[in-house]
This record gives C-alpha cells, structure tokens and sequence, in this order.
C-alpha cells in the first residue's frame, strides 16, 4: 500500500477517501480482507476520474496487492443524522 495511497491521494476528482483492512463478518469469513471508499461529486466525476490516465494506473496498481482481484462498486450515498 505504500506504493498505492500516494497514487490514490491524486485522483482528479477525489474528494474524501477511507480503508480498512480490518474486514470482519458478523458470522463467518468476511470474503474481502480490505475496504476502500472514494467520494467523488457524482457518478460523472467517478467515471472521469477511473477513466484518466491516473485512474488507469490506479487500478493497474491494485493487483500489486489484491492477489484476489477486486470488485469495484458504485452507490450514491443518501444523508444521515451527523
């Protein structure tokens, strides 16, 4: 991760981001051993910002250590009590 984060932190675009890599299920195995959020403005800005010339080195970057793939999803985030 070293190598990925400094990649990550100059997304065009990225507005916030968040990981983990303490994944636990409530029952069972969790099948991922790591979480990361992006926030972007929206979807456009998303696809933009995965669509660059940074976002495909960001994601040729992630095979260097999610030896197990990765699965990329998208969702719009509704507000909540803060």
């Amino acid at each position: 991760m070293s190598r990925h984060l400094p990649l990550v932190m100059n997304w065009p675009g990225l507005l916030a981001w968040r990981y983990s890599f303490d994944v636990a299920a409530i029952e069972g195995e969790a099948p991922y051993f790591a979480v990361f959020e992006a926030d972007f403005a929206d979807a456009a800005a998303m696809a933009a910002a995965r669509a660059s010339p940074h976002g495909r080195r960001v994601a040729a970057d992630v095979v260097n250590y999610a030896t197990g793939g990765s699965v990329v999803i998208h969702y719009p985030v509704q507000g909540g009590a803060g």
